[in-house]
């Protein structure tokens, strides 16, 4: 077999959409997996339209993400290659071409100023109830797609289409497959919700005498809650919230790896390598794949438990930049280097996402952090709070403060003394040390903030 050659083909016409990003996985994936060749090709014909905002948004998405073209537009060390230029903007000579190609051989007319392409058949007329007018139908055999994902499809193309509107623009079937030959694509894996085209571009192929790529469509991505495709406006549908919000790029995209298809076994969090090894169009299910962010936190949170130190730290810190001029991210950011590590790396096993960061570490940089009412409320209910603060504060200004063990062990004394729990302190140190009953472990929050913080928020905290 010849050297896989995949495509994927967005227009900058819009954010970049969570379908979008699966596509052009799939495509990747299948191109590492065989050893094949990933092309970008970026479809900007629709110039009022496009845009080149959204265009670096594709190609700094695509980077993010991890998924590197080894044929497109020239972006860092990505892009190049024989078969350029690879924006259809540029492109109108090598459509010209093919345009005249087809004239030669008989198989367009003009018709209301366009370019329509002949198909071959008998023809006659019928009335189509629908539009409402008499149209002239071809009796045409059906293409037969032998699809890699949906098995032996059959579509039959019954009436000539366009392929150059009247105003000199050609159309997304010809411009698509005349790309398709020129690039040498022999795979095709694109969203289901494009197999209807698939017999206008069967019908180019044939006409060109080019062979027609193998096709996988692959299945549609659904909304959270309720019918119908994913769509642009819907929550979580772009790529760049995931980034805003301090998503690792390898959680995303091992959970989108997942929707859609699977390795064949009961495995979810896989290491790129590994999935690029397992990845095959056959087993790309044909049913439809529903999207669910809350499967995505716990990915992106098995991910972050994971880092190591130094990259979580080194990301954390990157996340708080990208907050822009923030007082708290500024105070975050000027913190001692070494006292940002702590924080960071004690509150790691509990944070679902970087987004969290600055709400769940606030206090550490501030003493002026809120106090969540209904948190107080609770941790005063019981018992006498006030006076254990008290009695916590004369044990802790003598208490071994090396560990969060030596440190927990001295509150389990006093508490033993008391005939207390560890719980009846701990409830309301948290409160007077942070604001609120979440977070950390109440030890390594002690220990990280010091002994001489901790005693004079424990000193001046007021229930009221």
């Amino acid at each position: 077999m010849s050297q896989v050659r995949v495509r994927f083909a967005p227009s900058p016409t819009g954010f970049f959409h969570i379908g979008s990003a699966r596509t052009v996985l799939f495509n990747w994936l299948y191109a590492r997996h065989t050893g094949g060749v990933f092309v970008l090709r970026i479809e900007d014909t629709d110039a009022a339209r496009n845009s080149e905002e959204f265009l670096r948004v594709i190609y700094g998405s695509l980077t993010w993400l991890g998924l590197n073209w080894d044929e497109g537009p020239q972006v860092g060390a990505c892009g190049g290659g024989d078969c350029g230029p690879y924006r259809q903007s540029e492109r109108a000579h090598i459509y010209r071409e093919y345009l005249e190609k087809l004239k030669a051989s008989g198989r367009t007319y003009e018709k209301d100023g366009a370019v329509w392409f002949r198909l071959l058949g008998e023809r006659h007329e019928v009335f189509d109830e629908h539009r409402k007018k008499t149209v002239v139908k071809v009796k045409n055999a059906p293409a037969v797609i032998d699809d890699r994902i949906r098995g032996r499809v059959e579509r039959t193309e019954d009436e000539d289409f366009v392929i150059v509107r009247s105003d000199g623009n050609p159309v997304f079937h010809f411009v698509n497959v005349v790309d398709d030959i020129a690039m040498k694509i022999t795979h095709v894996i694109r969203g289901e919700d494009h197999l209807s085209n698939t017999s206008k571009h069967v019908e180019l192929f044939q006409a060109f005498g080019a062979p027609v790529p193998a096709y996988a469509h692959i299945p549609l991505i659904l909304k959270q809650n309720g019918p119908g495709k994913m769509s642009k406006r819907d929550q979580g549908a772009l790529i760049e919230e995931y980034q805003k919000r301090g998503f690792l790029p390898e959680a995303l995209v091992n959970f989108l790896c997942l929707l859609g298809w699977n390795p064949g076994d009961n495995r979810e969090k896989m290491p790129i390598a590994e999935i690029i090894r397992l990845f095959d169009l056959p087993g790309v299910n044909q049913s439809n794949a529903r999207f669910d962010e809350k499967k995505l936190t716990h990915m992106n949170m098995a991910y972050l438990l994971e880092l190591p130190a130094d990259v979580f730290v080194r990301r954390a810190r990157a996340h708080f930049a990208q907050l822009g001029e923030t007082p708290f991210s500024k105070i975050a950011l000027a913190a001692d280097e070494k006292f940002f590590r702590e924080v960071m790396l004690l509150c790691q096993p509990k944070l679902k996402g970087l987004e969290e960061l600055p709400a769940y570490t606030a206090y550490f940089f501030t003493e002026n952090f809120s106090v969540d009412v209904k948190a107080r409320d609770k941790a005063m209910a019981k018992g006498d709070p006030v006076a254990r603060l008290r009695e916590l504060t004369g044990t802790l200004a003598t208490a071994d403060w090396s560990s969060d063990t030596a440190i927990e062990e001295a509150i389990k004394v006093l508490a033993a003394a008391r005939g207390l729990g560890f719980g009846d302190y701990q409830a309301v140190a948290r409160l007077a040390l942070s604001g609120t009953n979440v977070g950390p472990t109440i030890t390594g929050m002690m220990r990280v903030l010091g002994r001489e913080r901790v005693l004079a928020r424990l000193g001046r905290f007021s229930p009221g």
